[in-house]
C-alpha cells in the first residue's frame, strides 16, 4: 500500500467512547505528511543526483575509451616512427658505405694512373738520359777523330 502525504493529512479514523481529539490527530498527521512530503522530494532530488552522476559516469567512460584508443593510437605511431627513422638510417649507412667504397675505388684508380704515369715519365727519362748520352758521346767521338786529325 503506497501512502501519500495527502493520504496521511486526510485519513480518518473511527472513534470510540473515548475517542482519539480530531484536532490532535490532524495536526500529527499534518507533520507526517510534511515529513514524507519532504522526504519524497529529498529522494527525487537524490534520484536525480544519481541518474546526474549516472550520465557523468557514461561520458568518463566513453572519455576514458578515447583516451585509450587515442594511447593506442599514440603508441602505435611512435613504433612506426621509430621503425620509419630505423629504415632511414639503414639507408643511410649503406648509402654512405657505398659512397666509401666508390671513393675508395677512384682514389686506386687514380693512384693506379699516377703510378703509370710515373713510370712512363721514367720509362721517358731514361730514353732522353740514353739519347742525351748517345748524341754527347757522338759529340766525344767527334771531337776525338778532330784532335786525331789535327
Amino acid at each position: 500500500m503506497d501512502l501519500t502525504p495527502l493520504d496521511i493529512r486526510y485519513q480518518e479514523f473511527p472513534t470510540g467512547i473515548r475517542g482519539y481529539q480530531k484536532e490532535a490527530v490532524r495536526a500529527y498527521l499534518a507533520q507526517v505528511a510534511e515529513v514524507l512530503e519532504g522526504l519524497i522530494r529529498e529522494k527525487e532530488e537524490l534520484r536525480n543526483q544519481v541518474r546526474a552522476l549516472e550520465e557523468e559516469n557514461a561520458r568518463l567512460k566513453e572519455a576514458e575509451g578515447e583516451l585509450k584508443r587515442a594511447v593506442v593510437a599514440a603508441e602505435r605511431i611512435a613504433r612506426e616512427l621509430k621503425a620509419q627513422a630505423e629504415r632511414e638510417a639503414e639507408l643511410i649507412r649503406k648509402e654512405a658505405l657505398a659512397a666509401k667504397d666508390q671513393v675508395l675505388r677512384e682514389a686506386a684508380e687514380e693512384l693506379e694512373r699516377v703510378r703509370a704515369e710515373i713510370q712512363r715519365a721514367k720509362q721517358e727519362k731514361a730514353l732522353f738520359v740514353a739519347q742525351v748520352k748517345a748524341l754527347f758521346q757522338g759529340y766525344l767521338d767527334s771531337l776525338r777523330r778532330l784532335e786525331e786529325d789535327s
